[in-house]
């Protein structure tokens, strides 16, 4: 893992940006305006959006920033045909038919299937392949969290990946088959977010794919809005919910 730059935030937080062979990212660490680092190792939060949108996304980065301050380590990267990264001449077709049958008010379940399918087979090794090398870092030590508006792709980090132990998912109406059959494996604590009017994310899919998980602990937060009407309040929800699993409770001697 290569640094390419840093700068201190006025909260405190740090980021750096970093490429670890072709995968570009962004770690957020938490601090105060005179550290340079944290005083102890602090947990790890993976934080991905949706459909290849890059790490840089306004809304990825002001909840990295949120969450970092409260005391995690927080990195977005830009997956295999995400964001600035190198994307195929299918993948390209695809995210067109999309936009033209969604426009259309057409059936796009097969035209979705080919698009994000594919992307997360493709992001799921560069995730891992990053999340080895977060680890090795000095001042993180796990445990590990997801958080992120991707929730195919964090289905099947949670199945396949042991260090991520609770995990937040935005959305989730369109998730391809392979991931909705695989919900039931998914067994870590969860908080599932859902925007009632979201236009992009079938209501009763997202229900559907929320009753599928097979964690005991499993929490839905339903507002109403659409896609980008998320609740600032549901970050400070969010941040309590990773405390509960990614914190050590300290208990008094």
């Amino acid at each position: 893992m290569h640094f390419t730059s840093e700068r201190r935030l006025e909260d405190g937080v740090l980021e750096r940006e970093f490429t670890l062979g072709e995968i570009p990212g962004t770690l957020w660490t938490p601090g105060s305006p005179e550290s340079v680092a944290p005083v102890a190792p602090v947990p790890l939060v993976l934080m991905a959006h949706n459909n290849g949108l890059p790490k840089a996304d306004p809304r990825l980065v002001a909840r990295a920033r949120y969450t970092a301050a409260r005391g995690y380590a927080v990195a977005g990267i830009d997956a295999a045909g995400c964001g600035d990264r190198p994307r195929t001449a299918a993948a390209e077709q695809a995210r067109a038919d999309l936009r033209r049958a969604i426009g259309a008010g057409e059936p796009v379940d097969e035209i979705f299937e080919s698009l994000i399918g594919p992307m997360v087979e493709n992001a799921v090794p560069d995730w891992r392949t990053t999340l080895d090398a977060l680890l090795e870092l000095p001042g993180i030590g796990g445990p590990v969290g997801y958080s992120g508006g991707w929730t195919a792709l964090g289905v099947r980090l949670a199945v396949v990946e042991p260090r991520i132990v609770a995990a937040g998912f935005f959305a989730g109406g369109y998730v391809p088959r392979a991931q909705r059959e695989e919900a039931r494996q998914v067994t870590i604590p969860l908080l599932f977010l859902l925007q009632w009017d979201d236009e992009g994310n079938p209501r009763q899919r997202a229900l559907d794919l929320f009753d599928a998980f097979g964690s005991e602990e499993k929490t839905l937060h339903a507002n109403l809005g659409g896609h980008t009407g998320t609740p600032w309040f549901e970050l400070e929800d969010g941040g309590r919910f990773l405390d509960r699993h990614l914190k050590p409770v300290r208990r008094a001697v």
